[in-house]
């Protein structure tokens, strides 16, 4: 049985007649079936069987609006199921009020948001005003004949200049090669048990029986050879022979100590020790982050992969959330064709690492306005660069004479404005909604896309939306007026993208194609992946580390400023292929105080600097 609002009572009554004439057996459609839900552009079809008397395509036109409102309704959430978990009316997914009266409180504290409507509105128009002084300030002092500013042209129409390429001083290069060469060569295999030796992130790897014991030598083996043949693609058989281990000894190992929740765990363990090294600390603060997906080709059945011609086949998605400082924090495989922009936010507020983060940073996915209004709404700021920013609909908080009087050059591109009596009617709901994300009784991308779906006459969602259109003129404000800005968010793309060349280094075997049918499956070699990732980043960090310090011992200065340039995802020196020979006894035999030699340099008369061995 379907509950609905009353803008669909005439779907149901539709719903209703369709099913009698299944029952029935009936061909002909009632002549006062409701036809309001049909769309536009599939009206004329019914006009012209009706007009024919064709009460079979009448019927068959007919019937497939019906169904194609139903499916629509669903997804939205103007048509919900009781019971339904997928299904369920939206207001279900939220805290109750009463559930949310105790937690209000907290809540606008933890956020720091105020409780009143009229204060935050009233919080939201002082920012929206620095950000368009700022524009204001951009434009007028941009003339049109000025090809590399954001600008006007001779007929008011805004122009953005592409951004130009950064700017990165000959002297970060030559540290970087430099750097570089200074690492020592050193197996995967090797790579992984050293790090656990400062990290101990094999201590997560916990039995699924619930057991605690301290794992052996052997266990410890087994299990950096499951991790390795994940995230390289090689597979337990091929692992077998590349390692030496019995495939059954692995299989049992994957079983009952690989899981996605073990694998989260180390990941963290990771990431929180890479947070801590001082030169990470160079990269960034780890209060940015940013998301993107990356298309692994799949062979054979996965009900996870679609055909996408653009892709080459048949694809499926893994969607990654990279901080500023190179460490990937998130990890979810996802249907491609659905929205990337759903899932933007639930790895945020699931983040279990030590990063800070409090802004991010996507492409045009992520920009929906239901995502600009529940990133605000949970405390965070997102930072997406978008596509044809010049098109998008900028608010405006008074009449456009008002506004072009305060804002000559700014105020004609506010071409709408903010609905405030609708924000103030539902502020107290959006919080609700922003609390019951915050404090995990809804997942985002549930939310995400039930909103994003819902029609004009669902009040909350367009009351999210609205909150949503005014963050987001107030980030194209920014985006158009600070070239700095512009600059940080375009870096933090670009450190994502870096990333995925570095895991499809490492995903190299069967040609980098996913053979793993199964969601579990897919999602367990995904964070393989990920943790190899992230080990390779964090191994590089502390060498580089190393590096700069033995240079500084030789009297050179390493000036701070040219270190953000050094990205970690060298991986030249790091050996993923061959023999994997998986002995940490004799591995850690060969550390020097727990560390490898950098391979040592030889400075010249000039001042350049020569590997001895390279």
């Amino acid at each position: 049985m379907l509950d609905q609002p009353w803008s669909t009572a005439d779907l149901m009554d539709a719903v209703a007649i369709l099913g009698e004439l299944n029952r029935t057996g009936g061909r002909k459609v009632p002549a006062g079936a409701p036809t309001s839900f049909v769309p536009a552009r599939y009206a004329d079809y019914l006009a012209k069987a009706r007009k024919s008397g064709d009460d079979t395509a009448f019927r068959h036109y007919w019937e497939l609006c019906t169904v194609l409102a139903l499916r629509d309704g669903l997804r939205s959430g103007d048509v919900f199921v009781p019971g339904s978990r997928r299904y369920a009316d939206p207001g279900t997914y939220l805290y109750t009020p009463e559930q949310w009266e105790s937690k209000r409180a907290e809540f606008c504290q933890l956020v720091r948001k105020p409780a009143d409507a009229t204060e935050a509105i009233e919080q939201v128009k002082e920012e929206l005003h620095q950000a368009l002084e700022d524009l204001e300030e951009t434009l007028a002092s941009a003339s049109p004949n000025d090809v590399g500013a954001v600008r006007l042209d001779e007929v008011g129409r805004l122009v953005i200049p592409p951004l130009s390429a950064e700017d990165i001083p000959a002297e970060a290069k030559e540290l970087r090669e430099e750097l570089s060469g200074m690492l020592p060569f050193v197996p995967i295999a090797s790579l992984l048990i050293e790090l656990d030796a400062r990290t101990g992130f094999m201590d997560c790897f916990t039995h699924a029986g619930g057991r605690k014991s301290k794992l052996s030598v052997e266990q410890k083996r087994n299990i950096l050879a499951v991790l390795i043949a994940g995230a390289t693609n090689l597979g337990l058989t091929r692992m077998s022979e590349a390692c030496g281990v019995s495939y059954d000894t692995l299989a049992w190992t994957q079983e009952w100590y690989v899981r996605e929740e073990t694998l989260r765990e180390a990941n963290t363990v990771r990431v929180n020790h890479h947070y801590k090294l001082e030169l990470a600390k160079k990269f960034g603060g780890g209060t940015m982050s940013s998301s993107d997906g990356q298309r692994f080709p799949v062979r054979g059945k996965s009900l996870t992969a679609r055909d996408m011609n653009i892709h080459g086949g048949r694809v499926l998605s893994t969607y990654t959330h990279v901080s500023d400082q190179w460490s990937t924090y998130g990890t979810k495989q996802i249907v491609p064709t659905t929205r990337e922009g759903h899932y933007t936010l639930d790895e945020m507020l699931g983040n279990a690492t030590d990063l800070p983060i409090t802004e991010h940073a996507t492409d045009t996915h992520g920009a929906t306005l239901v995502n600009f209004g529940l990133f605000d709404l949970v405390g965070k700021v997102l930072t997406p660069g978008m596509r044809d920013l010049g098109r998008i609909t900028m608010l405006r908080v008074d009449t456009p004479a008002a506004t072009n009087a305060l804002y000559p050059h700014a105020g004609p591109l506010l071409a709408d404005r903010w609905n405030e009596d609708l924000i103030c009617e539902c502020y107290p709901d959006l919080l609700r909604m922003g609390g019951s994300l915050q404090f995990g009784e809804a997942t985002a991308s549930l939310i995400v896309g039930k909103w994003s779906a819902a029609s004009r006459q669902n009040t909350l969602a367009a009351a999210l939306k609205e909150w949503g259109r005014m963050r987001r003129t107030i980030h194209a404000a920014r985006y158009l007026s600070d070239p700095v800005y512009r600059r940080k968010i375009s870096r933090q793309l670009n450190e994502g993208e870096s990333l995925h060349a570095l895991r499809r280094d490492l995903h190299y075997a069967q040609q980098g194609t996913i053979v793993r049918p199964h969601l579990q499956d897919q999602t367990e070699q995904a964070w393989c992946l990920t943790i190899l990732t992230n080990a390779v980043i964090t191994w590089t960090t502390e060498y580089y580390g190393m590096a700069i310090m033995e240079l500084c011992g030789q009297g050179r200065e390493v000036p701070d400023e040219l270190l953000s340039f050094i990205a970690p995802g060298h991986r030249e020196n790091i050996n993923f292929f061959g023999f994997i020979e998986v002995d940490i006894e004799a591995e850690l035999a060969k550390l020097d105080d727990g560390w490898r030699p950098l391979r040592p340099t030889l400075v010249n008369e000039s001042g350049t600097t020569f590997l001895i061995n390279p």
